[in-house]
Parts: structure tokens; sequence; C-alpha cells
């Protein structure tokens, strides 16, 4: 398959007339060209939001196109989301810094579609070499004359600017993301009203992952008949899949939407580390149900995965072999979400502070029957009760764990 999102042509960094020479403005000249067949060409295509939720991108662009802009908040905003701090995902860094112009051009072709002109591109400070790039490859757009014909299309002077994240988790939720583009502290707030209506300085804003974005790029630029022509059975489209843990390569890889989990662990990353067997995946993240050995011949796509009970989220795929603790590992993630509550909400600082314990207990052999019985408890309680999705993350892995590992939980009982 040739790739899309990490073609070696248009990994030239900042340098925009690189990516110009690599055929890369197709998409944005298309955009020009035709500013009312974007979001019907993002429909045809499919493309879904690539963030973790999966949601249609072209009903969210068609959301912002309709409202009117809010002169005291800036007109219309649009955030390009690269915040990315979940354990597994490393997706968003690699395009930020091999390859920013991509996702600049999907903001910008955004920005035409919904006729926003203030856009952030929101990265986590931690990521220094994205931050770096999209510096100057956003500097590059400044001075260039196509940004002068989106000024033009748009009918005001559109503004790009890097927008640190706060490097929390919970910084990557919408409105905890249009919250710190405001200067505030990254809280997530109830929904609704939503982005769209109500985003930063309550102007219209449009929020989509660093990865939807570039997509949005090709689309224009090839159609979305050659787009969805890439994905495998009924899905559209590449995906970038974050590999890691016990598998010989693990890595970046970017494949047809609807590549079995079979195909991703033993072909693309060359197996399982030291002959192990496998035992399970986290996939989408570790905030998902775990599948195992039964699970290879899944589809990696949002239906696919959604029929078994779990979600392709990011995309990232955790793969833990035999001899590995999926106590331990669900321990050390419960513990990722506990310390990433942002305290809002008391049911969720305090139930994953309090299943964090009760894993560390049982993990270290100190446990109780009445363990047991308690996170059972908390898997009914929990779900719901936050007004962001970490909490749900959480209670999910949890209890994903205890229906599928539960024979870990009570032997480490007898220890």
């Amino acid at each position: 398959m040739t790739a899309v999102l990490t073609a070696e042509a248009i990994q030239v960094g900042p340098d925009l007339a690189g990516w110009l020479a690599a055929g890369g403005g197709e998409g944005l000249e298309r955009a020009l060209s035709d500013p009312a067949g974007i979001i019907p060409a993002l429909e045809a295509a499919g493309l879904r939001g690539l963030g973790g939720a999966g949601f249609p991108t072209h009903r969210k662009w068609a959301a912002v196109a309709a409202q009117p802009p809010c002169p005291e908040g800036g007109g219309k905003w649009i955030i390009c989301n690269g915040n990315e701090d979940e354990p597994g995902t490393f997706k968003d860094r690699f395009l930020l810094s091999r390859t920013p112009h991509q996702v600049i051009q999907g903001a910008l072709i955004g920005a035409i579609a919904v006729k926003a002109n203030r856009i952030a591109l929101y990265v986590n400070p931690r990521e220094t070499a994205a931050v770096e790039m999209l510096q100057a490859a956003s500097a590059a757009w400044r001075q260039h004359p196509l940004l002068a014909r989106v000024d033009e299309a748009i009918g005001m002077p559109v503004q790009i600017h890097i927008s640190p994240s706060s490097g929390l988790y919970v910084g990557g939720e919408e409105t905890a993301a249009v919250a710190s583009v405001m200067g505030g502290f990254p809280f997530p707030s109830l929904k609704p009203p939503f982005p769209a209506e109500k985003g930063v300085n309550g102007a219209p804003t449009l929020l989509n992952n660093v990865e939807t974005f570039a997509h949005a790029t090709h689309i224009l630029g090839r159609g979305a008949a050659w787009y969805r022509g890439l994905g495998l059975g009924d899905a559209v489209g590449t995906k970038l899949y974050s590999l890691s843990g016990d598998v010989m390569r693990p890595g970046l890889h970017e494949l047809p939407m609807g590549t079995s989990l079979r195909d991703l662990v033993f072909g693309h990353g060359g197996g399982m580390l030291a002959d192990k067997g496998f035992k399970a995946v986290f996939t989408g993240g570790p905030s998902n149900t775990l599948l195992t050995a039964s699970d290879l011949d899944v589809a990696l796509d949002f239906d696919s995965l959604r029929a078994r009970g779990s979600r392709l989220g990011t995309g990232a795929m955790i793969v833990v072999g035999e001899g590995t603790s999926i106590l331990r590992k669900t321990a050390e993630y419960v513990a990722f979400f506990a310390a990433n509550s942002c305290g809002q909400c008391p049911s969720c600082k305090i139930g994953t502070n309090q299943v964090s314990r009760i894993l560390e207990r049982i993990e270290s052999g100190a446990g109780r029957p009445s363990d047991l019985a308690a996170l059972e408890n908390l898997t009914q309680l929990l779900p719901g009760s936050g007004r962001c999705g970490l909490v749900d993350g959480a209670a999910t892995v949890l209890a994903s764990s205890l229906s599928t590992f539960g024979e870990e939980y009570r032997h480490a009982l007898k220890h």
C-alpha cells in the first residue's frame, strides 16, 4: 500500500516550497476553487474524527459553518488538537514534526469551509520537536501568497498561532482544549453548548485531531472515491496505528483502515517479542475493552471494534504477551487516570484513586476478597459520573480486565 500521511516525499519538515513541489498544495487549490464543495467531499469520503470519538467529520464542520461569526469572540475559531498525552499514542507528534504542512493545510481548508479566521495549533509543549516545526512551518505560510488567497476566500485575514496545551491528558478533551486556548486551566465543561456553538471566547469553534485535518488535505487533493478505495471491506481511508508493547517491531504503521489485528501484530509488527504467546491488546489506548487471541481476526476500524465491545480510539494498540500481568498493566493505567483527573468531579478524582489503591493492594499480595467486590461495584458506579470520559475510561479497562482476566485477580489474593 502506498503511504499517504507518512509518504517520504512529504516529510519535508517546515519546508513549504518542498511541500508544494511534492504536490502538497493540490487540496488547498481545489478548496479555494470550490469552497462549497469541501464539506460534501468529506461526507462522500466518509471521513470520521481520528482523535478517538470517530464522529463524522462533515457533520462537525457543517455545524460550525451554519453558525454566524461572533465578533466579540474573534469571529470563528479552529483548534487543531495535538495534545496527545495518552499512553501508547504517538501518531500526532510524528505528523507535526515530520510533515506539518499537511496538518496546517487541512486546518486552512477547514477555515475556508466554515469561514473561520483564527487557527490555534494546539500542541503538547513536551513535544519540543513538534512545537519547533510548527513554529517554522506556520511562519512560512504567513509569508506565502497562498495565505492571501485564503484570506480572500474567508473574507478576512486568517491568523495562525501555536497554542501550547497544558500537557495534561485531560487537556485533550474538546471543551478542556477550548478553555486552555483561552488561557485557563483545562477543565472540561458540560455539553451542550458544544464548541461548534460556543467555543473559544464564545465564538463557534471547529475542533478536530491532527490526523483528521491531515486526511482532509488529501481528500480534497485526490478525491473522495480515491480515499474510500484505500480502506478494506466497508472501512475507508488509511489509519495511523501506534503499535507498542510485546511485539518485535513496535512503531507507527500507516495501513488501510480495516487491517486485521493479526496482520498488524504478526505481519507489520513482526510477531511477539521473545516468541511469547499473544495474550491481549489494549485497543485505542488504555481506556477501552481488552481483546484477546480470539479477536485476532477483527478488522481495526470503528464499527468492527465497536461490534466486539471495544473502540478504535486513537488507533493505539498496546500488545500484551503471555507472562505479562494484566493486573499490573491495569494498575499502571488506572494510576495514570487517577493522576490526571482534574479534580473537578469528586466521583472521578475519588473514584479513580480508590480503584488505584485497591489494585495496588491486590497486586502487592495484600488484597482481600472484599476488594474484588469493591472493584466490581465501582465498575457500575463510576461510568457516566464525570464531565469528560476520563472516569469512564478507567472504569472500562477495569471492568474488562476483571471480566476477561479475573483469574489473575483471584490468584493474586492467594499470595
